[in-house]
């Protein structure tokens, strides 16, 4: 029988994982294209020799996925596998109808079948959304083995969004690391506070690899992950983070309601800034699809290392990204920091945003008068610090975990706004203890 011709729908994430734990080495089935979507500039790449095997000398091209319908005709593929994350039923739905009327079976691969075995003890840390919390929650866990005497190294959700072949492993240990590898904006957000703590972190594309790396200088290691997507390694603790502000996103949004099934801990993290009722609510939606896991809750502690540039000031926010934009948070710390430290009128950036950051309030609806720190590429970047430049007040308020002080020139001051979680409850340390005892 000739190979089945796979299509893989993907962001530069699992997309990759999936192939390289998958088929790689499979022929029973052809990959014949990789399509891209959530991420700005990263189609148009091709999945290089380097990495694709002796099966595949020429690579795998990747192609906008816009173009799908087309691809499934042209390539004449059988089936197209869905490797992205924080997606919305109904959109899920859609590209599964349309995969369908165009003739290809359409799959969902469950996340045990490309989860890697670690030697090491292993604990996860997912979410039901991204920015719902799962950095802090990790630098937490991290600073409790710490001070255990264990030494933890953190492995990071993919977010290969340069030349491929150049990010295999990516080990970062120091701010050079940042820019020795040429990180984007949002990868600085999710390592440079974990580095600022001491700690090591490795991402890149080939997790095999990646793993084996990290086992090699860590007595425990840490899955911090992106969006709401499952971990690539199989974890001994499993603990996925849910959100209060966005209720009901649990039971709505995939995978985020397949990691909340899993988990063996389920933190509603953000209960000092939630509403009861809603808190109430996501418990119950918690309780009903898991209902062997622990359910605990947990504050976000929201710091800024000016404050007195946020009193009684004119001021401009700036958001992580992705929760803001894909992630629909309609406001994130840097709001709780202007109220908390009483900013006198908060601006709304979208009315001098510029190039690429326009289109992305055009894009998202959701956005509101926060600026998402967009910087996937240079260009964008620039438009940012222009944005920025532009807007008429008297300081910006950045809660992008990354301190966009040393990316951009700008003509106002920036204070930086970090947020911790705080649990309310033991649980979490005592299973902390416990896995540690074992090692």
């Amino acid at each position: 029988m000739a190979p089945k011709k796979i299509i893989i729908i993907g962001a530069a994430g699992r997309d990759f994982h999936c192939f390289n734990t998958l088929f790689r080495g499979n022929k029973e089935c052809e990959v014949v294209a990789f399509t891209a979507a959530q991420i700005p500039y990263i189609s148009g790449r091709k999945y290089p020799k380097e990495l694709s095997g002796r099966l595949y000398p020429k690579g795998i091209q990747i192609y906008d996925e816009s173009e799908l319908p087309g691809l499934i005709k042209n390539l004449h593929a059988d089936a197209c596998i869905l490797a992205y994350s924080d997606l919305p039923y109904a959109a899920v739905m859609h590209k599964a109808s349309l995969v369908n009327a165009c003739g290809a079976d359409f799959w969902l691969m469950t996340p045990e079948s490309s989860m890697l075995k670690s030697t090491k003890p292993v604990i996860a840390v997912c979410a039901v959304r991204t920015g719902a919390g799962k950095s802090p929650t990790t630098r937490y866990i991290a600073k409790k083995l710490r001070d255990m005497g264990k030494k933890v190294v953190i492995i990071r959700h993919p977010m290969p969004y340069g030349i491929l072949k150049e990010q295999v492993v990516e080990r970062f240990a120091s701010i050079k690391d940042l820019d020795k590898y040429k990180t984007t904006i949002e990868e600085r957000e999710d390592y440079e506070p974990h580095i600022m703590n001491r700690f090591i972190v490795y991402a890149g594309v080939d997790y095999e690899k990646i793993l084996r790396k990290a086992e090699k200088e860590a007595d425990v290691i840490i899955w911090d992950g992106g969006n709401n997507d499952a971990p690539f390694i199989k974890p001994d603790l499993f603990i996925a983070i849910a959100d209060p502000l966005r209720p009901g996103n649990e039971i709505a949004y995939y995978p985020g309601e397949t990691v909340a099934r899993m988990a063996d801990f389920l933190i509603i993290n953000k209960a000092n800034s939630a509403k009861k009722k809603d808190i109430e609510e996501v418990r119950s939606n918690l309780k009903e699809i898991n209902k062997k896991a622990h359910i605990m809750l947990a504050d976000s502690i929201v710091s800024a290392d000016n404050p007195n540039e946020i009193r009684g000031k004119s001021v401009l926010l700036v958001e992580d990204g992705p929760t803001i934009t894909h992630g629909n948070m309609t406001f994130g710390a840097a709001t709780v920091a202007a109220k908390q430290y009483h900013a006198k009128k908060i601006i709304n950036a979208k009315e001098y945003a510029v190039g690429s950051i326009k289109q992305t309030y055009e894009k998202y609806k959701t956005l509101g008068r926060e600026l998402p720190a967009m910087g996937y590429s240079a260009k964008q970047i620039k438009d940012l610090e222009t944005t920025i430049n532009r807007a008429d007040c008297d300081t910006v308020v950045s809660a992008t975990p990354t301190n966009i002080r040393h990316l951009i020139n700008v003509n106002k001051p920036i204070v930086q706004v970090s947020y911790e979680i705080r649990p309310r409850s033991t649980e979490l340390d005592e299973a902390i203890n416990k896995l540690a005892k074992s090692i």
